[in-house]
This record gives structure tokens, C-alpha cells and sequence, in this order.
């Protein structure tokens, strides 16, 4: 059995880079910057951290500073199985050592014993799926927009017609929570009502991912009131609740949990997502943000799907923990034929926003067509062919195509 922690960075520096990897394996392990007499080689044989360090075939980023790919390894002895104590290890005080010009955490491999400390997701795929009532194709869905400003009521109209319409998922935008224009107590009763009213006419329930993100006691009882409303879901921001605040949240947890990544702009320049999700996706998150194909920020389509596809691959043999990847940002009719070539896979969620509710035709032909578009990818049948006889995704690539 694997009792060793891995990570795997790639390290700029103007330095030697064998002392910089030393120091770097000295700081997060048993060393200091000087040494002391507690220091002895037992101890550096039970606890030091060894590394690897290897050169880049790349040009210099600067005048003398040079790439390489630096492999860490710690004994599972010092830190236990605890995912915020590995967060401190893997990414503590590195990035801000003199020598290092730039650090990133690229992959990480956990010993078992975190598999056996942590619940991982506790509906994931195939739970998701069978709550939203759609057995093998992506979950088409969106955000509720304008971000903030509408009430409770206005809300619930917008869920209404969504319903109608024949959406799978909605969510909150991470920007509503419990604003005093839009409660979340309000929102919920309000909203959970017309969800109840249209799974009695179709037999199927729509899930929306309520917002309760806010303090420990406050997220836990808003969960409560979206299940006994009859609520599906609840959506966390990630990196405002932070590790420890989010494993005290899942204990208690009865619901899918939809996992929201903003913030993730100030996280990447030290991580990848591909190490950073392995860590939630233990911790016991449902569905993870991957942002999407073409989006409206500064990542490129290869590492959006390098994303993806890490949340559908397994991380422990005994326990897969796949999750849902949640394409956003930007997302029209428009990406959905070059989502699925290059992930070539159903197991995903579909959320466009403004490329939904600006559908010329209104809210339920935003949502035709993007169904309309998706089971022409499945099908093999290009974009502009299945247009002809679809009015809908006609006017979706007639409003959304220029732009991209």
C-alpha cells in the first residue's frame, strides 16, 4: 500500500536549481533554513521530503530564469490523512521562497488513506441523474440571470417558465445568496413551490442548486430548508467556505452538492485544476465548475478540457469519486457540437446563461435549442444541417454565432 504523498510542479528559478529543489523539500518537511541539532539523520530518513528535479525543454522566461518539473514526495507519516494539513504541506510556504521565480502545482497522487478518511461524493453521476430524471444525456441547464437584482418573486417567475420549458438544472449565481432584495428563505419556499407544481404535471423534478453559501451554522440550516422543501441540490462557493468549513458542511449534508470554483482566477497561478479538484472531489463534492469550450475568460479550450476530463477519471481504485464537470461561462448553442468531440462524453452538465435567457424567442426556445443543438453533436449531424428543419437553433445561431 502507497504510504507516500506525490506532487509533481513545475519550478522557475535563476538559481541552482538542485539547491532551490533542496530548500524547497527542507521547508516542507523537516528542514529550516539553517541547520539545527534536532536535524539528525534518523530523523531526515523518517521525515525529510526527497525530490527529483529535471529541466524543461523551454526558452528562458526571463534573462537566466529557467523551467523545470520538480517532483516532491513526503512520508504519509507526517501529515496523517488530513486533506487541509496536505494543503499546507503540497502548497505552504513555497511559492514566496527567495529563489523560487514562479511555482505550480500540477498533479498530486494520495495514498489510500485518504480514500479512507474522506467520503468522496455522495451522489455524483449516476445519483444526479437519476434525481434530475435523465438517464444518458448531458443535463441542460443555466443560471439565473440578471445575477442579482431580481426578488424572490421575480425569481420564482423566471424558475416557472424555465420549468416549463423543459429545463434539467438551474443554479443561483455565486453572487446570490441571501441579499436583503432576494432572500434566500424566500427564495426557496417560493421557488421549490413552482418546482413541485410542474414535477406533479410531468413526473419529473427540476434541480436547482439554491446558494447557501455563508457561515458554517447558516449553510447548514438553509440545507435543511431546501430538504424539506423538496429541494435536489445546493451549491457551495468553493473557495469562500474553504476546506475545513466545507468537510464540517458535507458531514452534514443530505443533498447533491454543486461546487462553484470563482475565486479560481487568484488560485491558478499556483495550482492546476487537475491537482486542485482531486481535493474536493474527495472531500465529497457532487459537481465541479470546469468553465467551457470558448469561454469569456483567459483560459484555452485544452485546459478546460483536461478539467473536464479529470472529474470523469477515477482517483482510487476502491473509491472512483468521478463527479459531474459543469460546463459554463459563455455558453451558447454554439459550443455544444465541439464540447462533446473533445470530451466525448454525456456525463456532464450544460449551463448558458445569457446565451439562453437573450434567445430571441424567448426563455423556452433558449432551452429548445440547446437541446436541439446537443442531440445533433450526439448524432453526428453538423450544426447548420439540423438548423434547417429547427427554428429555435436557427435563431440561437443566427443571435449567438458571429461572436465566436
Amino acid at each position: 500500500m502507497n504510504k507516500r504523498i506525490n506532487a509533481v510542479y513545475r519550478l522557475s528559478t535563476s538559481a541552482d536549481p538542485q539547491r532551490t529543489a533542496a530548500l524547497i523539500a527542507g521547508e516542507q518537511s523537516s528542514g529550516t533554513f539553517v541547520a539545527i541539532p534536532g536535524e539528525d539523520d534518523a530523523l531526515k530518513a523518517r521525515a525529510a521530503a526527497t525530490y527529483e528535479i529535471q529541466a524543461l525543454d523551454e526558452a528562458p522566461a526571463e534573462a537566466g530564469v529557467r523551467h523545470y518539473r520538480l517532483a516532491l514526495s513526503w512520508p504519509l507519516a507526517n501529515v496523517g490523512a488530513s486533506l487541509p494539513n496536505l494543503m499546507a504541506t503540497v502548497a505552504g510556504n513555497l511559492y514566496e521562497l527567495r529563489p523560487v521565480h514562479s511555482l505550480r502545482l500540477l498533479d498530486i497522487d494520495m495514498p489510500d488513506a485518504f480514500a479512507q478518511a474522506y467520503p468522496g461524493p455522495a451522489f455524483g453521476i449516476s445519483g444526479t441523474r437519476a434525481l434530475c430524471g435523465v438517464p444518458n444525456a448531458p443535463l441542460i441547464g443555466t443560471i439565473i440571470k440578471p445575477s442579482v437584482g431580481l426578488s424572490a418573486a421575480d425569481t420564482a417567475v423566471m424558475v416557472d417558465q424555465l420549468c416549463a420549458a423543459g429545463i434539467d438544472v438551474i443554479k443561483d449565481d455565486e453572487l446570490q445568496a441571501d441579499g436583503p432584495s432576494c432572500p434566500f428563505d424566500e427564495r426557496v419556499r417560493l421557488c421549490m413551490q413552482v418546482i413541485r407544481q410542474h414535477a406533479e404535471r410531468t413526473g419529473r423534478k427540476v434541480m436547482y442548486a439554491f446558494n447557501l453559501t455563508g457561515e458554517l451554522d447558516e449553510m447548514r440550516r438553509r440545507h435543511d430548508l431546501v430538504l424539506a422543501e423538496g429541494g435536489t441540490a445546493v451549491m457551495l462557493s468553493l473557495n469562500s467556505v474553504g476546506m475545513t468549513g466545507f468537510n464540517a458542511f458535507r458531514r452534514h449534508a443530505q443533498l447533491p452538492i454543486h461546487a462553484h470554483r470563482n475565486g479560481w482566477g487568484y488560485v491558478q497561478s499556483g495550482w492546476s485544476y487537475v491537482a486542485w479538484q482531486k481535493l474536493w472531489r474527495l472531500a465529497g463534492v457532487d459537481h465541479m465548475h470546469v468553465n467551457g469550450i470558448a469561454n469569456k475568460f483567459q483560459e484555452d479550450d485544452d485546459s478546460v478540457v483536461a478539467s473536464a476530463r479529470a472529474c470523469l477519471q477515477p482517483l482510487f481504485t476502491d473509491k472512483p469519486c468521478t463527479v459531474m464537470p459543469v460546463f459554463s461561462s459563455g455558453q451558447t448553442v454554439m459550443q455544444a457540437e465541439p464540447t462533446w468531440q473533445r470530451v466525448q462524453s454525456p456525463d456532464l452538465m450544460y449551463l448558458a446563461g445569457g446565451g439562453l435567457f437573450a434567445h430571441p424567442g424567448g426563455i423556452a426556445s433558449g432551452v429548445t435549442a440547446l437541446r436541439q443543438a446537443w442531440d445533433a453533436a450526439m448524432a453526428g449531424v453538423p450544426l447548420q444541417q439540423a438548423a434547417q428543419s429547427q427554428r429555435e437553433l436557427r435563431e440561437a445561431i443566427d443571435t449567438f454565432g458571429p461572436s465566436l
